[in-house]
């Protein structure tokens, strides 16, 4: 499972929509990552900041490599589009060992980003 900031902040909150799908992940033993930027998007240094610190602990947190980067910015480049931190975030979840489950609020970036990827499945929060 792959969380963009949406996805994060919903897990973080306990949202039921969001709580079934991570329960589903952790039971199987699957990765639940986001990546290092997702932070720069949610944190903001104030008490509300803990349900999130408190999730992250059991969360992968990838970082942003030269190489995520690049192909980030070529992906982009190809398609067009300039949505860098959903594009970082789709090199993530293409990364990652399938199947492989994106929770967003940018259901369209993604499906763009990730093309039709049968181990891929993008989902609204």
């Amino acid at each position: 499972m792959v969380l963009d900031g949406e996805g994060l902040r919903a897990a973080a909150l306990g949202q039921t929509y969001v709580r079934a799908p991570l329960d589903s992940t952790r039971r199987r033993r699957g990765a639940v990552v986001t990546t290092s930027i997702i932070l720069t998007e949610v944190l903001r240094g104030h008490r509300r900041d803990a349900q999130v610190h408190k999730l992250l602990g059991g969360l992968r947190v990838d970082s942003v490599t030269p190489e995520i980067g690049r192909l980030a910015g070529e992906l982009l480049g190809s398609l067009d589009m300039n949505n860098t931190v959903d594009a970082v975030v789709a090199m993530t979840a293409l990364r990652a060992e399938p199947p492989v489950l994106v929770l967003t609020s940018d259901i369209c970036d993604f499906e763009r980003l990730l093309g039709e990827r049968p181990d891929i499945r993008v989902v609204q929060v």
